[in-house]
């Protein structure tokens, strides 16, 4: 695939959560957009091997599968190693997570990573066994205290570097590290060791909403600089999908054909 082929993108599945799965696989298909990145939840409630099957048969690839993780307070590793048999099952080898905040009290970050070290450690030889890549995703730090102590790409790559790249690795996605003046470098860093497992675009808009977490911008809305970073991941070596990620209350009012539709021409306009 050259650098800027527009089969390799990718819709996660909470882009337009209002489509059902197989709702989701048919526009897709029909739109020419060749990936999806499913969740955990909704797919559970669909079937498992019911899910692969609709996938494969609409002629589609499974890029991600979300979420294992939370690893900093009381983590359910079996949860986890339930999440990694059903990425293999899925047929994608990268199983992204999001790791954890802070546990209840707790001020201390360092020890926080420390813990996700600990899980990664019982997980990833088990996620090998079944060809599954653990990818961290490094979260903007508002999230740090309930949902991600690593905000970062060093440190995410600070953890992954304990583990074989073929077993723990990171993601880029734009939303959370667009903002850290390190993140190009560690890019960088992250390709050269075969770590960059994943790579995810939406926009930043203020102002955030009440609770930021659906506050991702539709491509182009914002101030990212979408293409160069997809340009910068290229660069240093990623050849995989850019799925397109967005948690977004305004986008899932719409019609989610319509929403999907747009988030095509966009992908064209802004990351290509």
């Amino acid at each position: 695939m050259s650098a800027a082929d527009p089969t390799r993108l990718s819709i996660n599945q909470m882009t337009v959560r209002q489509l059902s799965l197989s709702e989701l696989t048919g526009a897709c298909a029909r739109l020419g957009v060749t990936g999806v990145g499913l969740w955990r939840e909704p797919v559970r409630l669909y079937g498992v091997e019911a899910a692969a099957k609709l996938v494969r048969d609409a002629g589609l690839a499974v890029t991600t599968l979300c979420r294992g993780g939370f690893f900093t307070t009381a983590p359910d590793l079996d949860d986890n190693r339930a999440a990694i048999d059903e990425a293999a099952a899925l047929g994608t080898d990268t199983l992204v997570l999001v790791s954890g905040g802070l546990p209840p009290g707790g001020r201390d970050l360092g020890a926080a990573r420390e813990r996700i070290a600990d899980a990664l450690a019982e997980l990833a030889p088990y996620a090998a066994e079944r060809g599954v890549r653990l990818a961290i995703e490094p979260l903007h730090p508002m999230y740090a205290a309930d949902r991600c102590a690593v905000s970062t790409l060093d440190q995410a790559l600070a953890l992954a570097e304990r583990f074989p790249a073929s077993q723990v690795g990171v993601v880029v996605d734009t939303y959370h590290v667009w903002w850290d003046d390190r993140a190009p470098a560690a890019v960088a860093r992250a390709g050269a060791q075969g770590r960059l497992h994943s790579f995810q675009v939406a926009d930043w808009t203020t102002p955030l909403p009440e609770g930021v977490l659906n506050g991702r911008g539709q491509l182009g809305d914002g101030c990212v600089d979408l293409r160069s970073w997809r340009e910068r991941v290229d660069a240093a070596g990623y050849a995989g999908p850019v799925e397109v990620e967005l948690f977004n209350d305004a986008l899932w009012a719409r019609d989610g054909a319509e929403v999907l539709e747009e988030t095509v021409r966009r992908y064209a306009e802004h990351v290509l």
